[in-house]
């Protein structure tokens, strides 16, 4: 178990070798075949993890380069498990969906399982060098998937894709140097455990707040997404949307609230009024694209604005909100982009214009898009239920002014979701659909295949939230108490701002299990800690 981290990050780098240098015959079984090491590695990985043990887990450490204390530091907890399982997940979905591509197979497959390892490395990394390492690299293969293998203007939505998420990334590249030369490591538990001025939280929040702001993308930062998912292959843009947005969050939840709360803190004002105006405006915006993929896209704007939401409101419940949204959307996101790409083989074009009574036409095709459609509308039942209404009701407290304003996306979400089922699958058919007729074959086994697990999780979550909800408990409770007086006493300086002071959280009673209850409250604690 001490090298099982180790192994998810270096297999599929591995096997991106092999793919490559694989004749192109076996290319398409090679790499599917290595890409489920990785989802069988993280069966261990679950049966292992102890949700009520506070701090990392699955640790290894090793000095890398010992005369700037950069170590090779690795380790997980509930905050990570599930993003690196959902990346495990939609890899070999990803390389199914991409069977029939034609162009330098080798590369693209290669390039995805690269990618699988640089995501991963994200997560698990526990030394700032080595997670800037792998959040840069990830860029690389990002790049050459919707460079090469992208629509006509792949060139374009490439370069905007990687300057945008450079630039922000260089500013917290220059924030973590300086947190080095105070600290005198690169330690993130170190970082962690050193109190900074307020002055000097304030400006680290901002230059890493540049970078994760991109990634989510938070409004109006959001502008290279549209791009990057239309000129993307179908699979570059599920792995996009179900795993790379997911990043941006994770930098928050890893670095911001913990490591700054008093920055934070002075700027949630700041972040909520940015998710709330991505919530609603890009609903909107969604609602009038004749594209189907760009919809798509600017759906992804509006639900990570929950996400941020409803973490920077500093609640248990908030938290647990936005963890959930984050990985449903991921899943939902997921299936949906898949959607997409069933029917662009098909027809060839993502105008709603061009569909109509498919329901008909493709009754397989229609129930699986009902699903995620209905999931993404967050349908009582559904996996994405559960995270949009804790969401709401954590940020509450906090900011109801906001909340209420975010609330309203969930009305706008039906709209546009709705909309565009309609547009697809009744109605009269469209002269394209006439005329592509006898190429409207229903979902293949291989498609089946690809929706399956996603359609499978759709009800498992929605009914049993807590079984990936029991996995984060103790970084919620930790990140809360770190961050939420801090909010609490930034309010209370500030009287005027449009956000209430959250009634204290009662402790819940204490249960026969670790397990037993989704959400706990647990004293920790306090580690020594230096002041700079």
């Amino acid at each position: 178990m001490n090298h099982l981290l180790t192994l998810l990050i270096a297999l599929p780098l591995a096997s991106a070798l092999f793919t490559y240098a694989a004749p192109t015959r076996y290319t398409r079984q090679l790499a599917l075949a290595l890409s489920l090491i990785p989802l069988a590695l993280c069966v261990p990985l679950f049966q292992h993890f102890n949700p009520a043990q506070p701090g990392l887990q699955f640790t290894e450490s090793h000095a890398w380069l010992p005369a700037f204390n950069i170590t090779y530091a690795l380790g997980i907890d509930g905050l990570s498990l599930p993003l690196i399982a959902l990346t495990a997940l939609l890899t070999p979905l990803c390389l199914l969906a991409s069977w029939g591509v034609q162009k330098n197979p080798q590369g693209f497959f290669a390039s995805f399982l690269a990618l699988e390892a640089f995501v991963i490395g994200v997560f698990a990394a526990q030394d700032f060098i080595l997670f800037y390492l792998f959040w840069e690299a990830m860029l690389i293969p990002m790049f050459l998937l919707i460079g090469l293998w992208g629509g006509e203007n792949r060139v374009y939505a490439a370069l905007k894709f990687f300057l945008y998420t450079f630039v922000g990334s260089v500013l917290m590249l220059i924030a973590g140097l300086w947190l080095y030369s105070i600290t005198g490591s690169f330690s993130l538990e170190l970082w962690q455990n050193t109190t900074l001025t307020l002055g000097a939280q304030k400006w680290l929040f901002l230059a890493f707040f540049a970078a994760f702001a991109v990634k989510v993308p938070m409004w109006p930062f959001h502008t290279w997404l549209p791009d990057a998912h239309v000129q993307a292959p179908t699979a570059g843009s599920v792995i996009l949307a179900g795993v790379l947005l997911k990043m941006g969050a994770y930098g928050f939840l890893r670095f911001c609230l913990p490591m700054f709360p008093e920055g934070s803190a002075y700027f949630a004002p700041m972040v909520f009024t940015l998710s709330a105006v991505a919530v609603v405006y890009a609903a909107l915006v969604a609602y009038v694209q004749t594209d189907i993929k760009k919809m798509i896209a600017y759906s992804s704007v509006s639900h990570m604005g929950f996400v941020t939401l409803a973490a920077f409101s500093g609640t248990v419940t908030g938290l647990h909100g936005s963890l959930l949204v984050m990985v449903n959307h991921g899943i939902v996101s997921a299936g949906l982009f898949l959607g997409v790409g069933v029917i662009y083989e098909r027809l060839h074009t993502r105008q709603l214009a061009h569909f109509g009574g498919l329901a008909k036409i493709m009754p397989a095709y229609a129930f699986a898009m009902m699903l995620l459609t209905l999931a993404a509308v967050a349908l009582p039942g559904t996996n994405s239920f559960v995270g949009e209404f804790l969401a709401l009701m954590g940020s509450w407290p906090t900011a109801p002014v906001y909340t209420a304003i975010a609330t309203s996306g969930v009305v706008f979400g039906a709209l546009y979701m709705l909309h565009l089922y309609r547009g697809m699958f009744f109605g009269t058919p469209s002269e394209t659909v006439h005329h592509h007729v006898n190429d409207l074959k229903d979902l293949t086994p291989r498609e089946w295949l690809t929706f399956a697990p996603l359609l499978a999780l759709i009800p498992l979550l929605g009914l049993m939230p807590s079984l990936v909800q029991n996995l984060w408990q103790q970084p919620v409770q930790a990140i809360s108490q770190e961050y939420l007086p801090a909010l609490q006493a930034r309010i209370a300086h500030q009287p005027g701002m449009p956000i209430i002071l959250p009634e204290a959280e009662p402790a819940p009673e204490p249960a026969s299990t670790p397990l037993a209850t989704p959400i706990v409250s647990q004293t920790l604690t306090p580690t020594p800690t230096t002041t700079y």
